[in-house]
């Protein structure tokens, strides 16, 4: 009688594990740096911190508090925005609609509907969610033109939209001079000054949200079709796959987070302005993305963050120089120095060695 042995358990090639672990090693490294920055920045508050120059206080002082939600708000909304214009290539002039959309449409549902904050953000959100697929649609129609044209439509619905809350229709945007909190709809968590630290925490939690949305989504197969679709469009739709689908998908996703972005900025600024709802404020967003580095993990955060601190801190030395031309300066230096934006700027031991390089 032959006796036959059962044969050995099967194990994963030396080469494939080692493989595995690698990949899981990078995750977790990937991974830490942004909840060391989000651990960092949740304790913000908790610091006397004095920075002369920068800071007219201490880091946590109302108005510091008040200057870094700002800050955080915007690197939120540059980072939607870049889910756009360096995930998938679409150059739009009309993200401001939605940004004010959020900030004007939560704060009429709460003074005309009767709603408290979080329900009226949840009506905004799908109703400036459904308007995004329907004007995504029809500006996207328009790429048939070349990107100019996408971006020309998407610049005459921004347009109008400024127009409309410039003519204060019905006395319902305010004018000119826009419109202040509706105090009764929020809780009274977000009023006054001793709750200006709940103000910041919940820019922080804006920024997060955003960030972990695109960074996962971009991760995702259908983050790797927006950047196909980006380098080379006709190769994606000879591969089977609807280039259009996934363009309106960008806009509408991208969209709805900066609906969500006008709520908070409502929240934080303490009241809807029509300097939102123009072309201009779009452009602001473009300068941010392009300076940090568009297509980048950090870049849009970095590139929103850092515009806003100027801006507003410039202000303070406006009766001796113009801010808008010190930014002005500072961005044309910051591009010579970094074409790839400020994300591309990394010490040398952290970048990439080559084959055969010491």
């Amino acid at each position: 009688m032959t006796v036959t042995s059962a044969p050995p358990a099967a194990t994963a090639p030396p080469a494939a594990s080692g493989g595995r672990d690698a990949a899981r090693r990078r995750g977790l490294r990937s991974a830490a740096l942004p909840a060391a920055v989000l651990l960092v920045l949740a304790l913000l508050p908790y610091s006397a911190l004095e920075i002369p120059v920068l800071l007219e206080g201490p880091v946590n002082s109302p108005g510091s508090l008040q200057l870094f939600a700002l800050c955080l708000v915007f690197a939120g909304l540059a980072l939607g925005y870049d889910l756009m214009f360096g995930r998938t290539g679409l150059l739009s002039f009309g993200h401001a609609l939605y940004i004010a959309g959020g900030a004007y449409g939560t704060q009429l549902a709460m003074t005309e509907w009767g709603l408290g904050l979080l329900p009226a953000v949840l009506v905004t959100l799908v109703l400036g969610t459904l308007a995004a697929v329907v004007l995504g649609a029809v500006s996207l129609r328009t790429l048939a033109l070349g990107g100019i044209g996408f971006a020309m439509v998407t610049l005459a619905f921004a347009q109008a939209g400024s127009l409309l809350v410039g003519r204060n229709p019905g006395g319902l945007t305010g004018g000119e001079e826009g419109l202040p909190l509706h105090t009764a709809g929020v809780p009274d968590a977000f009023l006054g000054v001793a709750n200006t630290v709940n103000v910041y925490w919940l820019a922080l939690g804006y920024l997060t949200l955003v960030a972990a949305v695109v960074w996962w989504v971009t991760a995702r197969p259908v983050g790797r079709v927006w950047q196909a679709v980006r380098d080379n469009e006709p190769r994606v739709a000879v591969l089977g796959l609807d280039p259009f689908r996934y363009k309106l998908g960008a806009f509408v996703l991208a969209s709805a987070l900066a609906v969500l972005g006008g709520a908070v900025h409502l929240l934080v600024t303490a009241g809807a302005t029509p300097h939102s709802s123009t072309p201009t404020f779009t452009l602001t967003l473009l300068v941010m993305v392009v300076l940090g580095g568009s297509g980048t993990r950090w870049g849009p955060v970095l590139g929103g963050a850092l515009f806003t601190f100027l801006d507003q801190r410039l202000a303070a030395v406006a009766d001796v120089v113009e801010p808008l031309l010190i930014l002005g300066t500072l961005f044309v230096l910051a591009v010579y120095a970094a074409p790839g934006g400020l994300a591309s700027l990394r010490p040398r031991s952290l970048r990439p060695r080559r084959k055969g390089s010491p």
